[in-house]
């Protein structure tokens, strides 16, 4: 989703997603550029320069990901007491498994 949110106002390379993304591996991004890309939700698109230019960009199944997108957030922040109280019954109860 974070990449998917960085797409959102308009097509970007590699590298600046990479900067904006932070502790992404190079590998990391790559593998879930190509996931996107495989799953239709983004496009490549290589620009015949020295060096090669690649940008990605949303389609528009992309795009129709964001509304649901939204709502998951809303329903996570609406619910965010509910899952650290369960986060932590989750934590104590591992620990005394141990």
């Amino acid at each position: 989703m974070p990449i998917v949110a960085l797409l959102v106002e308009r097509p970007q390379r590699f590298s600046e997603l990479k900067r904006a993304l932070g502790d992404i591996t190079q590998k990391s991004l790559t593998a879930a550029l190509r996931d996107l890309e495989r799953d239709g939700m983004v496009t490549r698109t290589v620009t015949p320069t020295i060096p090669p230019r690649v940008d990605y960009e949303l389609t528009p199944m992309g795009r129709s990901m964001l509304e649901p997108a939204r709502e998951m957030a809303r329903w996570a922040f609406e619910h965010r007491d509910d899952i650290d109280e369960a986060r932590a019954r989750f934590a104590t109860k591992s620990e005394t498994a141990l």
